[in-house]
């Protein structure tokens, strides 16, 4: 029997990545939202596109959970998009409400499912699906160190002129203003970006990493980034679905991991068909340590308002 994943928000972002996945081949979807016709017209679309882009993947648009039932995965992309001016901070109560319903219905009728979290303020309401759900910690994921992480990849490829897929990067701690981009482990071609790029460039483009979500909210005005986060979710989902063991950046709960205990971070984990197998743990210099300690306190603040 094919596997079946369930994209909750059918909105930008949802209906992005299911636009991604849908050419993957190796599950059916199932397309969810409050908004009804929404998801069944987008869901429509796509299977109609199935002849001319090479795939013969199910997808069915719904707004009732029972048509999620049997789901081995769930993205929840759910909830009201950053407008300008807003921190993702700001976020926190509405979406806390809306995440709160979904987590819910997703395990009610999926009770076995990996999470994968995409919601903001995302450390937070990954922390938030992991009580509501009662799931293992392996199984509620944050999807944030991806995206920030192939944001800083871009803007290091382009100001040197070399294809993306040689840069490599990491970027930790909480998917926001106090996220930690590392430039000590870039690099390009196995070359040090320290090598490659001045103490002040390299500044500059950490600087227009940790502002990127805020940079393209100001640009679009009435909306917030789709492709690069459907992107980022997709190969999270390819780690999972096809037990690829892939070690990428996202919000994990943390059990003592880099000194940080009862807080959903972003960190390095392996990604396998059982969600999260392992957290890599690096080894950090005091200023990096120092960093993400400031971006787990973000973290925690959300978590208090919340009262988890």
């Amino acid at each position: 029997m094919r596997k079946k994943i369930t994209i909750v928000g059918a909105g930008n972002v949802g209906a992005s990545a299911a636009q991604v996945l849908c050419g993957r081949g190796y599950a059916d979807l199932v397309l969810i939202d409050i908004v009804e016709g929404l998801p069944q017209g987008k869901a429509l679309d796509m299977l109609q596109s199935g002849p001319l882009s090479g795939f013969n993947t199910n997808i069915t648009g719904t707004n009732d959970y029972r048509d999620t039932a049997g789901s081995s995965l769930a993205v929840i992309t759910s909830g009201i998009a950053r407008k300008p001016g807003m921190s993702r901070d700001d976020l926190l109560l509405t979406n806390m409400k809306i995440v709160k319903d979904v987590v819910s219905n997703i395990v009610k009728y999926s009770p076995g499912c990996i999470i994968i979290v995409v919601t903001n303020p995302l450390d937070a309401m990954a922390q938030l699906a992991l009580k509501i759900s009662g799931l293992p910690r392996s199984k509620v994921i944050g999807m944030s160190g991806v995206l920030d992480s192939t944001r800083f990849r871009s803007f290091v490829a382009t100001e040197l002129g070399v294809s993306m897929e040689d840069v490599s990067a990491l970027v930790l701690g909480g998917h926001g203003d106090a996220m930690v981009p590392f430039p000590r482990l870039a690099s390009v071609g196995g070359i040090p970006l320290t090598e490659l790029l001045s103490q002040e460039k390299i500044d500059s483009i950490v600087k227009r990493t940790v502002n990127a979500g805020a940079e393209i909210v100001a640009l679009l005005k009435t909306g917030s980034a789709y492709y690069a986060p459907a992107a980022a979710i997709a190969e999270m989902v390819d780690s999972i679905i096809l037990d690829q063991k892939r070690v990428l950046p996202c919000a994990v709960y943390l059990e003592g991991e880099y000194g940080i205990n009862g807080l959903v971070v972003g960190v390095p984990a392996r990604l396998g068909g059982e969600g999260v197998e392992k957290v890599l743990v690096v080894k950090l210099t005091g200023q990096e340590k120092e960093a993400l300690d400031r971006s787990a306190r973000g973290v925690k603040e959300l978590v208090e308002i919340m009262k988890l």
